[in-house]
């Protein structure tokens, strides 16, 4: 495999001393409190009627708390992020759960990227070597367009771009910019699908428009990388 860039600034020694902090905390916390229980579709529908009290009287709390669970289970590539995404949606509503997940889940590919650059470069590259070369050839290209098109394709796997990310010369800046972008789309529609379907008590509620509309959102999904594509060759012409 040919040898990915170097990143053009070396790591801080506190910072990367730091970085392994929160890592190491992280990853405690998932296993102490046994979190990965909650990561699933039937939890969210099991704990509905205890989730919505608790956020309904605690919802600054409870904002943070999401925010913060976000950012563990997307900074350390935990399972569950299209729950976590459903769980936004059906806690807070379509719009404010789009802008609680996007916050969250940012935040924790930064955790990642940052991860991938300074302390699991090596780790990273044999573990997915294979898979490195297209997606670096992409980013050497036009770094800021070929993200966006991960971002917006569900079909790549989010911690893999995170990862893959580190391992180019991409600023840090221009990561963090296209991915807050290229994931509001599939944010969206997935929390509007948890406002839903965190609402439906019985199967012959599964037909109502509202679910309906969801499905069709997640069905349209797929059509943004193309739509994307050609509004950048428009830009570009």
């Amino acid at each position: 495999m040919t040898t990915s860039p170097q990143p053009d600034t070396a790591p801080n020694p506190m910072g990367k001393i730091l970085l392994l902090i929160v890592l190491g905390l992280g990853i405690g916390a998932f296993i102490y409190f046994d979190l990965g229980q909650f990561f699933s579709l039937d939890a969210l529908k099991s704990n509905r009627d205890s989730l919505l009290a608790y956020t309904e009287a605690n919802f600054g709390t409870a904002m943070g708390l999401f925010i913060l669970a976000y950012i563990v289970q997307t900074g350390f590539s935990l399972p569950g992020g299209a729950i976590m995404t459903l769980a936004g949606g059906f806690l807070f509503g379509s719009f404010l759960g789009t802008l609680l997940v996007n916050v969250g889940a940012t935040t924790g590919a930064t955790l990642g990227f940052l991860s991938a650059r300074y302390l699991l470069r090596d780790w990273v590259e044999k573990k997915f070597g294979d898979r490195l070369e297209p997606i670096q050839a992409g980013f050497a290209q036009n770094a800021f367009s070929y993200l966006m098109t991960l971002r917006l394709i569900p079909a790549f796997p989010f911690f893999l771009v995170n990862l893959v990310s580190g391992l180019t010369r991409i600023k840090i800046g221009t990561y963090i910019t296209a991915t807050s972008l290229g994931i509001i789309p599939g944010s969206f529609v997935f929390a509007f699908a948890g406002r839903q379907l965190g609402t439906i008590n019985s199967l012959g509620e599964i037909a109502s428009p509202p679910v309906l509309l969801a499905f069709t959102l997640l069905g349209l999904l797929a059509l943004m990388p193309i739509a994307y594509r050609k509004f950048t060759k428009k830009i570009d012409s």
